[in-house]
């Protein structure tokens, strides 16, 4: 069913073929964990997230995706998102973000974790424990009858208490037959603003959080995303299911954090 000429809601049928894909990638991204350590490189981690993929009767869901090279995205430090990877060896107290999309069954999973790389400093520490915990304060919001506004500003209020930026020029997403669908979900905004939830809708959120400003600047491969202060980043994200009362989480970090 179709609202507001964009919007898809899905029937139960699609919505379990969205949690076999988000499941899939929420055990990608921990057999990705168990690799990350100093002297790993990312190119390393891309290879072996490709193969649990394949492996798992899906495909990459970001190889090829508007012509990106790899079935990761591996952000690093000041990079927000969207990183190439590489022969890049990675180092103790890097932060590594892990992004990672399937197809399976014509449906799409998306869902992201950062990583610490050994020992990382307190403040590093900081940064992914808050953007982790407004990762769930936008996801409390996402229940029918609220608006993407509501999801916006939890984030916004949790991440500015700490005196972190919020990028402004990516945001969540909705997701289904296509990797990015309507409606847009972004980490900062009004309560009351926006789109109506309603039950039936499939949203991806994902905070991205800069340490310091906001600002970002793109490098020249078209991809790469980094903080124009040099500063670290985070990014967590979720594929969740609009319903009433709660809302229902299609992927889950659990596989990640009982490793």
């Amino acid at each position: 069913m179709f609202f507001g000429k964009m919007i898809t809601l899905r029937t139960a049928e699609e919505v379990e073929i969205l949690r076999e894909n988000a499941l899939l990638v929420s055990k990608t991204l921990a057999e990705v964990g168990k690799k990350v350590r100093p002297g790993v490189t990312t190119l390393e981690l891309d290879k072996l997230a490709e193969t649990f993929i394949r492996d798992h009767g899906a495909v990459p869901g970001f190889l090829g995706y508007d012509d990106f090279p790899n079935t990761l995205c591996l952000s690093v430090n000041d990079v927000v998102v969207h990183g190439i990877p590489s022969r890049y060896e990675l180092k103790e107290g890097d932060i590594l973000s892990v992004d990672c999309g399937t197809r399976y069954k014509g449906y799409y999973g998306d869902s992201a974790y950062t990583f610490a790389v050994g020992e990382v400093s307190e403040e590093a520490r900081q940064l992914l424990r808050v953007t982790r915990a407004s990762l769930f304060k936008g996801i409390a919001q996402a229940v029918e009858g609220n608006r993407v506004g509501d999801i916006s500003a939890a984030v916004q209020g949790h991440v500015e208490a700490f005196g972190y930026g919020i990028v402004r020029e990516m945001v969540g997403h909705g997701v289904g037959r296509n990797m990015h669908e309507k409606p847009d979900i972004p980490n900062y905004g009004k309560r009351g603003n926006g789109k109506r939830l309603r039950e039936g809708m499939v949203i991806c959120i994902e905070p991205m959080i800069n340490e310091g400003t906001q600002e970002v600047f793109l490098e020249n491969d078209g991809w790469t995303l980094r903080t124009k202060d040099g500063k670290r980043s985070a990014h967590y994200e979720l594929t969740v299911c609009i319903k009433k009362g709660q809302p229902d989480i299609l992927s889950t970090f659990e596989f990640i954090e009982q490793n």
